[in-house]
């Protein structure tokens, strides 16, 4: 998993998560608010459902990301947790420890590189079935 996980507030605008994502090179960035994570927004958010919709720039993230957290917690078995990557068709969860706290991001690039076993493919093969909650259309 990545450990360098920055989180927003729903409050900042779309443009600083983008900035955000720049900064980490990464897709998603974890948001929270009063020490919760309430919500992730990802570029695909921005694209959709921002920009797409013609909101600008500084719409606020709260306005477009995802509420619905699925997470994984530290010491889950990786194999469940591409199993379950699969089940519900996203790419990177929040990674929480057992008191609830965001320690990282994982993504299925992550397994791919540290589990040689080509699972990470099934899971893969999961996630891109068409449908699903995250389908945009």
């Amino acid at each position: 998993m990545t450990r360098d996980v920055r989180v927003a507030n729903p409050n900042h605008s779309i443009r600083e998560a983008a900035t955000m994502m720049a900064d980490l090179d990464a897709g998603i960035i974890s948001v929270g608010e009063h020490d919760r994570l309430v919500g992730m927004i990802t570029d695909r958010d921005i694209a959709v459902r921002a920009v797409a919709q013609g909101k600008g720039p500084e719409t606020r993230i709260g306005d477009v990301m995802s509420a619905e957290v699925k997470y994984c917690f530290e010491d889950d078995d990786i194999d469940d947790v591409m199993m379950n990557l699969g089940d519900i068709q996203v790419r990177r969860l929040p990674v929480l420890n057992r008191d609830k706290r965001l320690v990282g991001i994982l993504s299925l690039g992550d397994i791919a590189v540290s589990v040689e076993d080509g699972s990470a493919g099934l899971a893969l093969a999961e996630i891109s079935r068409p449908g699903g909650a995250h389908s945009q259309t």
